[in-house]
């Protein structure tokens, strides 16, 4: 009996001490978690010496990136480029696992600013150049139904977008003339790099995208063309079946989402089968342009990156990168690989020259960490790809110059 006593005794004594430590003490935060408006984490000392738990302590967001709760909590945050990750991976054909790429990108983006994050062939260090670039977490994706996800994705990817951007408008960083708005409304919209998830999500996107830009150009590196018609690539059972990630760019061009003439489609490059000729007519009828992969043998990096100024020239253009326009024997660890692909060099290289476009946004798909090597080559892959993408953009201010003409 007077055990029971002092159990009972006991354990009210723990909860009212448990309940006052709940009040009286602030949410508990990872050790190395800064909370907004945040500067980059320090990983050196006064004596510049690297600390040794730089890389692999705190919470995993891409590149050690501040992070904030763009969907709920922090709404109200305004950002200028924001990560968002949509593991989403029901539209796939050969391997599912995609839904697992966010987590597994961001961990191979944790070294990505250990030395300072400055990038030696762009001349820029990304992560200090002002503008406000964080890590928004993941959508929440329904895993059972592709339909609605589909609509997950779209309205969290829009309810970022349509927010004014932290930064005011800057100036042309070619010209310096004072810059104008590209969106439809005249202001300055933050920029988003999705991390998939398969392909199917560049849908979405581009529905978000359209309610702000209105038709866009598109680049997309891919071995696959992706604008196969459903009846063709899968879709005949049933309406939710028709969108996949052989079947988005089709239903964009459907619904008016790319703008035709001005797109290119490099796709990093083309190699897959076909299922005929037609499927390269269909292509052209969506608007695309086609860089195969064996052309990187005759025209060139330079060439090739030639081939897509031109096409694209000052147009507002979206960016999408399957990981698997890069060898298999450099990134294993996606849905549908096929060989004779570009080398990671190669895929950056090109990236790297996309210097000077207004990217809108972009998205990075079809990284499947299970199918990875323990080395992570495809997850290093996919964020150093990402380091590219992002460097560009903050080089490049989105807005047009009144003196320049299309």
């Amino acid at each position: 009996m007077k055990f029971s006593v002092f159990f009972v005794v006991a354990a009210a004594v723990c909860s009212g001490f448990t309940d006052e430590h709940r009040h009286d003490h602030p949410e508990q935060m990872p050790f190395d978690y800064v909370k907004f408006p945040y500067e980059q984490p320090l990983y050196r000392t006064s004596t510049g010496e690297v600390t040794a738990d730089a890389i692999f302590s705190g919470i995993t967001t891409f590149a050690k990136l501040p992070w904030v709760q763009c969907l709920n909590r922090q709404h109200d945050v305004p950002v200028d480029i924001a990560f968002l990750g949509a593991p989403f991976d029901t539209g796939t054909s050969y391997r599912p696992g995609a839904r697992f790429g966010p987590s597994g990108i961001r961990a191979g983006s944790r070294r990505l600013n250990l030395y300072g994050g400055y990038n030696v062939p762009l001349e820029a260090n990304p992560f200090k150049s002002g503008q406000r670039i964080v890590d928004c977490g993941d959508i929440p994706v329904s895993p059972y139904d592709s339909a609605y996800a589909v609509k997950q994705i779209e309205a969290s990817h829009r309810s970022i977008l349509q927010r004014t951007a932290f930064s005011p408008m800057a100036n042309d960083s070619e010209t310096g003339e004072a810059l104008e708005a590209i969106a439809l409304d005249g202001k300055n919209h933050p920029r988003i790099i999705t991390l998939g998830g398969d392909h199917t999500i560049t849908l979405p996107l581009l529905r978000s995208i359209n309610s702000v830009y209105g038709p866009i150009s598109v680049i997309h590196f891919d071995s696959h063309l992706d604008t196969w018609k459903p009846k063709v690539f899968g879709g005949a059972p049933s309406d939710t079946a028709a969108v996949n990630h052989g079947t988005y760019f089709w239903h964009a061009s459907q619904e008016g989402l790319i703008k035709n003439g001005s797109s290119i489609a490099s796709h990093g490059a083309i190699r897959t089968t076909l299922s005929g000729l037609e499927d390269y007519e269909v292509d052209d009828e969506v608007g695309f342009q086609r860089i195969e992969a064996r052309e990187i043998d005759t025209l060139g990096v330079n060439g090739i990156i030639q081939k897509i100024h031109e096409t694209v020239g000052h147009r507002p253009v979206y960016l999408s990168i399957d990981i698997d326009s890069i060898d298999p024997a450099f990134a294993p660890a996606t849905g549908t690989p096929e060989t004779g692909g570009w080398t990671t060099r190669e895929l950056r290289a090109i990236l790297r020259g996309l210097d000077g476009l207004q990217i809108v946004s972009a998205d990075l798909v079809e990284v499947a960490p299970a199918y990875d090597t323990n080395a992570e080559l495809t997850t290093m892959a996919a964020a150093d790809v990402l380091f590219e993408v992002l460097t560009v953009m903050t080089k490049n201010p989105l807005g047009k110059v009144k003196s320049r003409t299309e």
